[in-house]
């Protein structure tokens, strides 16, 4: 591992890539991603990469199409609207089988919305964003070393499953600076990409890549072994944090730089006698509903807490099934919720002020 040094989230996240081995970055300029794009640009010509800055978000992720689609390790980063113009091309990359990274540092919506952090793009994460029956591994991180680490393994999984990764963050994780290493990641063994249109160079049939299937049986048929392929990982990927709650009365469920936040209120929680935990998915998808489904059955209350107006509280009422009551606070549009905010709705919740 290498010596920390000390870098703003976007800088991080594409320097990770880098180190990953990606060496095509298809993107456009979009607050508050932007220093990603930029912190490429200016480091891929020196290390034998491609850093184009396509005419349009459209435009850029069907250049990770074809990058992806020829086998190599390629990556793309906007910020939710712009997510919104990748979508078509997102779920082309997913009915074709291919791996890429797609990085959404979420700023407040709907529309143009505006700059400041958000969480409003759950839905479009995890559930599926463009049309068909697809998904997506959706990762994330609470802190720069987090994503760091969780980069480099999103073009693992990306490639042990043939499948588009989306890292998650927002304005804050992008723009805050924070000590890193790099280095700390084992590479998976993964299988060579005998799938990839790459030139046969003479001793094989052309493979070729293709997300249209005329034959309705044949296409149903893909989607079926796809899905029995989410299925595995929903059983070998979930990545999750259990943060005091051996002996929690109320479980708050947060994730990205909100479960921070979280974090900080039941520090003050705790010190009113209150016993409040925290679960905190990794992976958005999959969705470590399993754990949560665990807790339900000692647990009387959770708190969904999330910069959104309460769309992850759905997975966790899902999860839970009745066994508990599920609450929700937000912030949205940019608005960042504080810990005295989360501790009165923790004790609004339990009955009243904690003594």
């Amino acid at each position: 591992m290498s010596e920390k040094v000390l870098m703003k989230g976007n800088e991080a996240l594409a320097e990770a890539a880098i180190q990953a081995g990606c060496r095509l970055f298809f993107g456009y300029p979009i607050t508050p991603q932007t220093e990603v794009s930029a912190y490429m640009a200016k480091k891929m010509p020196k290390i034998g990469g491609t850093f184009l800055q396509a005419e349009s978000e459209v435009a850029a992720i069907n250049m990770v199409y074809g990058a992806a689609g020829a086998g190599a390790r390629v990556m793309t980063s906007s910020s939710s609207p712009g997510i919104s113009l990748k979508a078509e091309g997102i779920s082309y990359i997913a009915g074709a089988d291919l791996p890429c990274v797609i990085c959404n540092i979420v700023r407040g919506g709907p529309g143009l919305g505006g700059i400041q952090p958000a969480q409003s793009d759950y839905f479009q994460a995890t559930k599926g964003g463009g049309h068909g029956d697809y998904k997506l591994i959706v990762l994330a991180p609470s802190g720069i070393q987090e994503l760091v680490n969780l980069t480099v393994e999103a073009f693992d999984l990306a490639d042990a499953y043939r499948m588009p990764v989306m890292i998650m963050g927002d304005g804050m994780l992008g723009q805050m600076m924070e000590p890193v290493a790099f280095g700390s990641y084992t590479p998976r063994k993964l299988e060579e990409k005998t799938w990839a249109a790459n030139g046969t160079a003479g001793k094989r049939k052309h493979n070729v890549i293709n997300s249209l299937y005329i034959q309705p049986d044949e296409l149903e048929n893909l989607v079926v072994a796809r899905y029995k392929k989410y299925s595995e990982i929903e059983r070998t990927e979930v990545k999750l944090e259990e943060y005091m709650c051996s002996d929690a009365e109320i479980i708050m469920v947060s994730y990205g730089t909100t479960a921070r936040i979280v974090k900080s209120a039941i520090k003050i929680l705790r010190e009113k006698g209150v016993k409040a935990g925290l679960i905190r998915p990794i992976t958005l998808w999959p969705f470590p509903g399993k754990t949560i489904s665990q807790y339900a059955d000692r647990v009387k209350n959770f708190l969904a807490v999330e910069m959104s107006m309460g769309q992850m509280v759905e997975d966790v009422r899902l999860a839970v099934n009745g066994e508990a009551d599920v609450a929700f606070f937000g912030r949205t549009g940019g608005v960042v919720p504080s810990p005295a905010e989360v501790v009165a709705k923790v004790e609004s919740i339990l009955g009243g002020a904690a003594k």
